[in-house]
């Protein structure tokens, strides 16, 4: 997110007001080195700045932002959700089954064959998420269980 996409004018335009509360949680995700940030995180986050706000109002403000098409919600665990800055643009997701890391990537040979899949079946794409699960490279580096991280793993048909 540039930080125009951050400043007040922004908020403007999409409706919501420049309050203290979105424009600390905008810049955490606008400085964070993690792109994918829950709402526990961005608590976690705000505490550690001596910002002083509640969950409730981090959800809240996570809530608004998404309706604004500021932030994107992605749900890739049961019941939990991570946003991530609207940036515009298409990518797909990597979920590390054993700590949860979100890797972004784009790769245009499976945009051309999932459109290529939609117009086999007659179907006119309006919109599609791909997401891998794995395991990530720092997981299976530090794992002291192999069979921890194997029994991470779904078995594929």
């Amino acid at each position: 997110m540039s930080s125009e996409q951050s400043s007040p004018i922004h908020l403007k335009r999409a409706g919501l007001k420049a309050t203290s509360p979105r424009m600390r949680i905008l810049e955490v995700f606008r400085t964070s080195a993690r792109r994918h940030l829950s709402a526990e995180d961005v608590y976690r986050i705000l505490l550690t700045q001596d910002e002083d706000a509640g969950l409730s109002t981090v959800y809240r403000v996570l809530n608004q932002l998404v309706q604004a098409d500021i932030l994107l919600r992605h749900t890739f665990e049961s019941d939990h959700a991570v946003f991530e800055l609207n940036e515009g643009g298409h990518h797909d997701h990597l979920i590390c089954v054993a700590c949860g890391r979100v890797e972004e990537f784009r790769d245009e040979n499976i945009e051309q064959r999932q459109r290529q899949v939609a117009a086999d079946n007659a179907f006119v794409l309006r919109e599609h998420m791909l997401v891998l699960y794995g395991v990530c490279p720092e997981c299976r580096a530090g794992a002291a269980d192999e069979t921890h991280v194997s029994a991470a793993l779904p078995t594929q048909a």
